[in-house]
């Protein structure tokens, strides 16, 4: 009986480990789902600056574009104004170059405020580019860490199963019956320890007497609460 006991102690660990990686089968997509999307929000929250910067860069030059075109008007006039025959075209022109002038003032009042917040803006993208850099690292690493681990997951389940096999192979039909009869109502645990009178499965205490005979004899006994088959085992040495 000692041995067949081994055996469904050996086999209720083959299947609490597919039970395990099962459930890793499920949640470890939603794991890799969560990180894309957690970094993904990360990297569209950490370029705002880039974004902001890259902003400005157009619109200063822009605004450099605007000064060119400005000047180029403003020497044309004046070279119009050589040719002018009375003093109504020449005040007319010069009007149009002061107006060009003090537009120019403005372009250039507003390039000044530009540069002034790119110098600002280049520390932070300096430093959001090495946070970036780094945060993508950790990204990395654990997106592949949990890839690598969900593809272990099926050659790793079908070891177990292989295993769990062999063993079913040497337990009578009519235990490995009662043995799945019993995981099946008690979360997948049909066989468990116990432990200074206490059943490590359903963590009530069971009579001294039926400790005492768990300890001393070789049959197989059932927990009176949860009726998992009970093994002894002390939990202060390796079984």
């Amino acid at each position: 009986m000692k041995e067949k006991l081994l055996l469904l102690i050996k086999i209720q660990e083959y299947d609490s480990q597919i039970f395990k990686l099962s459930t890793k089968k499920k949640t470890l997509p939603e794991q890799i789902e969560k990180l894309n999307r957690e970094f993904s929000q990360f990297e569209e929250e950490i370029k705002k600056n880039k974004v902001k910067y890259d902003e400005l860069k157009s619109r200063h030059v822009e605004n450099e574009n605007k000064i060119k075109k400005i000047n180029e008007g403003i020497v044309k006039t004046k070279e119009r104004m050589l040719e002018v025959k009375n003093n109504k075209e020449y005040q007319a022109m010069l009007k149009e170059i002061e107006t060009a002038e003090a537009s120019r003032s403005d372009v250039e009042t507003a390039i000044i405020s530009i540069l002034d917040e790119l110098d600002k803006l280049t520390a932070s993208v300096k430093q959001d580019e090495e946070v970036m850099k780094h945060n993508k690292n950790k990204y990395e690493q654990e997106k592949k860490a949990l890839e690598d681990d969900l593809n272990a997951v099926d050659s790793d389940m079908i070891a177990c199963e292989q295993k769990r096999t062999e063993l079913q192979n040497d337990v009578p039909a009519d235990l490995m019956a009662k043995y799945e009869k019993i995981k099946k109502r008690n979360k997948g645990i049909g066989v468990t320890s116990v432990w200074k009178a206490v059943c490590n499965g359903c963590h009530v205490n069971i009579p001294p007497q039926l400790y005492n005979e768990i300890q001393k004899s070789e049959e197989m006994f059932s927990c009176p609460n949860c009726n998992r088959i009970l093994y002894f085992k002390d939990m202060e040495k390796p079984f």
